[in-house]
């Protein structure tokens, strides 16, 4: 159970700062869709639009990762943070822009062995490599 409101369109349609924010939304990702993360933060419409205006500058600016390697990458990101939302909003929209299944079959290999990894390096406390720190 959610422990803000999920602000309905008759709500964004009442706060003028709510309501640019969802239009922009929509206009930028050519759907009339809001979903609930957007309709729960707005409940502060300061916090909503910096979130919103940071996520636009990252997933949808001029970048060199595909739009499909940004989802991946959210995914794994999501999955690492256990956000149950994240991984299945992020795992959609790496859908729709084109991920195959072979790719999530390859994402989830990753997923499983970074963790793994991870974990035993961790409780070793191994130092890293001089070899794999930048020098200034």
């Amino acid at each position: 159970m959610a422990t803000v409101k999920i602000l309905s369109d008759a709500d964004a349609e009442a706060n003028p700062a709510v309501k640019a924010v969802f239009d922009d939304i929509r206009a930028t990702r050519k759907t009339d869709f809001i979903n609930n993360f957007w309709r729960g933060l707005a409940n502060d419409p300061v916090t909503l639009k910096r979130t919103w205006e940071g996520l636009k500058a990252v997933m949808t600016g001029d970048t060199a990762l595909s739009p499909v390697m940004q989802e991946m990458i959210y995914i794994a990101v999501s999955t690492a943070n256990g956000c149950n939302y994240c991984i299945h909003s992020h795992t959609a929209s790496a859908r729709a822009k084109g991920m195959t299944d072979a790719e999530y079959s390859e994402l989830l290999a990753l997923i499983g062995l970074a963790a793994q990894t991870n974990h035993l390096v961790t409780a070793m406390q191994l130092p890293v490599d001089p070899a794999f720190l930048v020098e200034g």
